[in-house]
């Protein structure tokens, strides 16, 4: 039987995460290619097949709204791992807790004294304008001030090995869950290759994510709850997984009820007052009495509960306009204002077609730009210039002229790669980065991540919406 041999890999002209441009091993990686090039294709092929199987024994799905083929999908685990070393992984940590400690404080600010307006560091009516402020916040502090209790930001690397962050996620940012069963997989498929690498471990996440939401209440023993849309939300396998694991009642919003501005959770043993919320749906939908009036997914009252204080909600609302693309375009100097700091990982050069001078040098060079609407996800909403029709190009022109705010552009970055197994070999497939973050006392930042891969061979769209898989994401001791 034929052995691995990537002679004939391919690392054109990208940026490869296992190989350097001569071909040659990049250190990280020396001891897993030894072990790779020991097994034979067919043993690779086992072992793969053995995940895919894994994967679905643990109900490892995730729901696509828009297939028509039936909406069950595992997310794709490739067993070929991303492998980060120590020194690189502490700049990311570095950069990625500088990033957060910064945006909260914005959030902060824009919801109470409004300095970063009165300085014209970023256009009010940017923020005021996005769907995701809410007027009903003004005025008011969170629990601890904490803002982004979670964050899961999408880093990308570039041809130059310069990682970039890519947009941040702080309103339900998902994914972990397959992060954490990932590694658990991985360590049954090259299980000695562990302790000899150095891998830090990533288990003790739902321990500290525990820890997070209790740190909210001043009660001794809080009662904590993960409130979930339901068996049809796209993440539900998450939020019953991190119920479990943490301990806490998976609850959605009919289980809930408020009485006198405290929440109580509706049990065989009559009703138990809750103390902290980890929300998985959007703001719109928390509370029909002051959002989506036809919301049948959250709890009336609930919010009113939360400005009383008598609730901690996780993440806070209103902590979405920072996800919106537009305002990703300032934190450059949302940084340097809050901190007196550089930043330590850059923005993708963002051109913010509600400016002018932007609008019209991404409409003169559409074809050579990634465009994206402001407050879309998931890879939709988006055209991506060079791998677009003339009539695509067109349709968005129009939009963007229609409603420029609603649109952001960057170049196109060729993503770094990772070999991956495909049907009859291994082939480098372009990946993004998902570490998670934990705000508490400080920002801890879980040493693992949730590698995203592009399983389409030439594509840069690496969400799972679109067709992308995962790989388990190694950080190393040194």
């Amino acid at each position: 039987m034929s052995k691995i041999d990537f002679t004939a890999y391919d690392t054109k002209d990208f940026y490869d995460e296992m190989f350097d441009e001569n071909n040659n091993v990049r250190p990280n990686y020396k001891m897993f290619l030894e072990r790779l090039e020991k097994l034979s294709h067919k043993k690779l092929k086992s072992l793969q097949h053995a995940t895919d199987r894994a994967q679905l024994s643990l109900g490892m799905t995730f729901n696509v709204y828009a297939d028509n083929q039936g909406v069950e999908r595992i997310l794709h685990l490739d067993i070929i791992p991303r492998i980060i070393g120590n020194s690189e992984w502490t700049l990311l940590e570095r950069g990625l807790q500088q990033r957060i400690k910064a945006l909260n404080l914005f959030i902060q600010d824009i919801y109470n004294d409004q300095k970063v307006f009165k300085d014209k560091i970023i256009p009010k009516e940017m923020i005021l304008s996005s769907a995701s402020y809410l007027k009903q916040l003004e005025g008011f502090k969170p629990p601890k001030n904490i803002w982004c209790h979670i964050t899961g930001s999408d880093l990308i690397k570039g041809g130059d090995g310069q990682y970039y962050v890519l947009e941040d996620n702080l309103r339900c940012p998902s994914g972990v869950s397959y992060m954490l069963e990932n590694r658990e997989i991985l360590k049954r498929t090259f299980p000695e290759l562990f302790e000899q690498l150095g891998v830090k471990p990533v288990y003790d996440y739902t321990h500290t994510l525990r820890d997070t939401l209790e740190y909210l209440s001043e009660k001794e023993k809080p009662v904590v709850v993960v409130l979930t849309p339901g068996v049809y939300n796209a993440a539900y396998f998450e939020h019953s997984y991190l119920a479990q694991q943490m301990g806490a009642e998976l609850v959605e919003g009919k289980d809930l009820i408020v009485k006198n501005d405290i929440v109580y959770m509706i049990t065989t043993n009559g009703l138990q007052r809750v103390d902290v919320i980890y929300r998985r749906l959007d703001d719109e939908y928390i509370d029909p009495l002051v959002f989506n009036k036809q919301s049948l997914l959250g709890t009336p009252g609930l919010f009113n509960a939360y400005i009383k204080g008598n609730v901690a909600l996780v993440n806070a609302p209103g902590t979405g306009v920072v996800d919106d693309k537009a305002v990703y375009a300032y934190i450059p100097r949302i940084i340097k204002y809050y901190l007196g700091e550089e930043m330590i990982l850059p923005n993708v050069k963002t051109y913010i077609c509600d400016e002018e001078q932007d609008r019209k040098y991404v409409i003169d060079n559409i074809h050579n730009l990634v465009v994206k609407q402001t407050d879309a996800s998931g890879g939709y909403g988006m055209l991506i210039g060079p791998k677009s029709t003339k009539k695509e190009q067109q349709e968005f022109i129009t939009k963007i002229k229609n409603k420029p705010r609603n649109y952001i552009a960057q170049p196109m970055i060729n993503l770094s790669r990772v070999p991956t197994i495909t049907d009859d070999t291994i082939e480098g497939r372009h990946v993004d980065l998902r570490p998670y973050a934990l705000y508490r006392e400080d920002i801890k930042i879980i040493p693992g991540a949730l590698t995203r891969v592009a399983l389409t061979k030439g594509s840069i769209v690496v969400n799972s919406s679109q067709g992308g898989g995962s790989k388990d994401t190694w950080v190393l001791n040194r």
